[in-house]
């Protein structure tokens, strides 16, 4: 069979609507094509290319196949060959496939580097390494290869190496979102213990480009890296060991050295003691003596960041008596200013809005919007007014009855839970598909695969950043994010407008009652709401009455052994009877910083200790339900539910470590004996997927 190629300019055509995402016109203009050019390899090759970006693998396959039977040494056919196959899981048929075509092409680097992928995905991250390695032999410029090599050596738990990696990818393409995205997966919730070069820039980069990572969830690894440098680390030893403490002005000259810190204190709460107690006493000191304080930049800039950065976390930072009573008189003095008609300085009005959000005072819109205060006036008075307009025209199922749900709810109406300005989303959504082949999800009913444009509801979105997330991770998704908090919502829905998601609808409802929706989701998904019900099972099984046949669910559960000293706190609380309001919780907050016991030290030792909210739904919930491996399977096995995995993270990686069968990942009696072994696992809570079937 000889091949015969049409015109390139009628190639490049195709070419050009493929570059412009056209790919079901160049689809058509290539299949009529192919039938006055039948044998053209050229065509078959991009035919099957466009299958596979339709997601028809097994027509792009057979194209592949064709054209190869042509040609049987078209090394680039073997290559999207391998490609298609490792997208359908085959990962064993895409390595031979890539083999095959690295002995027509030795110097192919991209199959070096797609085999890399192959590899890593079958567990074998030392080969997928070293297939990246020869891929930059071949291409040392190759970004991918680089990027790629850091998700291999991150999984590893070469972290520095994969930033390493990293780095080198973005000197290549500077601009990479997938890069910057992976780099905060690799810092994802750790404490450097060494500092690496340029890494500073690269998180500034990181919270520039917005929404590619959580701010928090960095945030541990950057201060962890700015406590490396020298200015920093005299900072905290002078303030900390009982020298005569320096002047606020001296304090933020230090502190505005490093940019970093100040754009993490404007987007998330820092979750570190050290740089708190640093701040309550600057935010202290400028209070009680503000008269005296020169109306400079530096220290405006750093008055803006803290008012931030006391806004995001609620004000959680304890504050004396003798701070109140100024608080109080500069007040009276603010309130005097505009009743002249005059404007206050504006270090006053951000003194203010260091300890209470400005939206509180009356006279919030007479102010005028100077740069000096125009961030903080946008966050604490333009959107939680902005929400208040919203709040009024979110749906409601219907009146929230059970008591329970109702003192939850009261819970979080006071503060939308939790405040946040930048999110983690996905880069690219993907279909049904590719979340299970990534997420490595046990199927029993392989229908939900064919799902193109899945309704999923979200039952208990909070403030929308798991509504926002799942709407950006599903392609074609079509989300109802449900949540007892008309607070929590109206910030739902005001990050949602912002951000430019359609797809989402908002609408308050208890768990108990959404068998009154009268409609079926092919993916529900609730984490962390089932523990906080009276009784978790009735509400578990609604959801799953809302759940289509073969339709998955998303569960995330409280654990028994990760909460322990939880426990132990939430068990002092109670016998010493501390209430739930800001003050109580404040005041209860420092004696737990002060403490030497072990519980102690666990729990402000995580991120959920440093804002008001997240304190109260850490500590004080109204109710709350843990969970065994053990009876978590008890309860899928009367809920008629199959267990299809655990959602892909670190823990996941570790447990793949220690067993490596096939069925281990989906084998709940050995997790439990992992979990047994390393009981802070599942700190966070369990996260896992499962399946309805008829």
């Amino acid at each position: 069979m000889k091949n015969q190629d049409p015109p390139s300019e009628k190639i490049q055509l195709i070419i050009n609507l493929f570059i412009q995402k056209k790919i079901k016109q160049a689809f058509t203009e290539s299949s009529l094509m192919l039938e006055n050019f039948p044998n053209s390899v050229i065509l078959l090759n991009i035919i099957g290319v466009l299958n596979a970006e339709l997601k028809q693998l097994d027509a792009a396959i057979d194209s592949y196949k064709k054209a190869l039977k042509i040609r049987p040494d078209f090394a680039d056919a073997y290559n999207n060959m391998g490609i298609a196959l490792n997208e359908k899981g085959d990962s064993d048929s895409a390595i031979d496939s890539y083999k095959k075509a690295l002995k027509i092409r030795p110097d192919f680097a991209d199959v070096y580097n797609n085999m890399g992928i192959a590899l890593n995905e079958q567990g074998d991250s030392d080969s997928a390494i070293d297939s990246y390695k020869k891929a930059l032999k071949i291409n040392p410029d190759s970004a991918n290869a680089y990027n790629n090599m850091g998700i291999a050596l991150n999984e590893k738990g070469d972290i520095v190496e994969a930033i390493g990696s990293y780095k080198k990818a973005l000197k290549t393409s500077p601009t990479s979102s997938e890069t910057y995205y992976n780099i905060g997966v690799a810092l994802k919730g750790i404490t450097l213990d060494k500092p690496i070069s340029g890494l500073q820039e690269v998180i500034s980069s990181i919270i520039d480009r917005k929404n590619y990572v959580r701010p928090i969830d960095i945030s541990l690894a950057a201060i962890s890296l700015l406590k490396f440098e020298p200015v920093m680390k005299q900072l905290f030893e002078n303030h900390f060991e009982g020298e005569v403490r320096k002047s606020p002005e001296v304090l933020i000259s230090s502190l505005s050295e490093f940019d970093i810190l100040f754009k993490l204190m404007r987007v998330c709460p820092l979750p570190d003691l050290e740089l708190e107690a640093i701040f309550t006493y600057i935010r202290s000191t400028l209070l009680t003596s503000v008269t005296e304080i020169k109306n400079s930049p530096v220290v405006l800039r750093f008055q803006s960041a803290l008012a931030l950065q006391c806004f995001t976390n609620e004000y959680i930072y304890n504050q004396s008596d003798k701070e109140t009573l100024a608080l109080e008189a500069l007040e009276i003095e603010v309130g005097e200013i505009f009743l002249k008609g005059e404007q206050p300085r504006s270090q006053l009005v951000l003194c203010l809005a260091s300890y209470k959000p400005l939206h509180h005072y009356k006279w919030c819109n007479l102010l005028s919007l100077t740069a000096d205060i125009k961030e903080v006036v946008t966050r604490q008075i333009f959107e939680p007014q902005q929400e208040s307009l919203l709040k009024s025209n979110i749906l409601a199922l219907q009146k929230i009855t059970n008591e329970v749900s109702s003192k939850v709810s009261q819970q979080y109406e006071e503060n939308p839970y939790p405040r946040w300005i930048n999110t983690g989303l996905s880069l690219n959504p993907s279909p049904v598909s590719k979340v299970i082949k990534e997420q490595n999800l046990r199927l029993f009913d392989k229908v939900i695969n064919d799902v193109e444009a899945p309704n999923i509801l979200v039952a208990g979105c909070g403030t929308g950043q798991h509504s926002i997330g799942t709407a950006a991770r599903f392609q074609n998704a079509k989300v109802l994010a449900v949540d007892l908090s008309l607070s929590s919502l109206s910030y739902a829905k005001r990050k949602t407008k912002e951000l430019g998601f359609q797809n989402i609808e908002y609408m308050q409802a208890d768990i108990l009652d959404l068998g009154k929706l009268d409609r079926k989701f092919d993916i529900i998904e609730s984490l962390g709401v089932l523990h906080h019900m009276d009784e978790p099972m009735t509400g578990w099984k609604i959801l799953i009455d809302c759940l289509e046949i073969g339709g998955l669910m998303r569960i995330g559960l409280y654990s028994e052994l990760a909460r322990q000293h939880v426990v132990k706190i939430r068990e002092e609380i109670n016998q010493l009877d501390i209430e739930s309001s800001d003050l109580a919780m404040k005041s209860f907050r420092s004696d737990v910083i002060t403490s030497s016991e072990e519980h102690c030290k666990r729990v402000r030792s995580t991120i959920d200790f440093f804002s008001l909210s997240e304190l109260r739904d850490l500590l004080f919930h109204v109710q709350e339900h843990r969970f065994t491996i053990p009876q978590i399977k008890d309860c899928l096995s009367k809920l008629d539910l199959k267990f299809c995995g655990f959602e892909t993270n670190e823990i996941v990686c570790n447990f793949k470590l220690l067993n490596t069968g096939a069925d281990d990942p989906y084998n709940l009696d050995k997790w439990h004996l992992y979990e047994e072994a390393n009981p802070h696992s599942f700190y966070g809570m369990y996260q896992f997927w499962c399946q309805k079937i008829a």
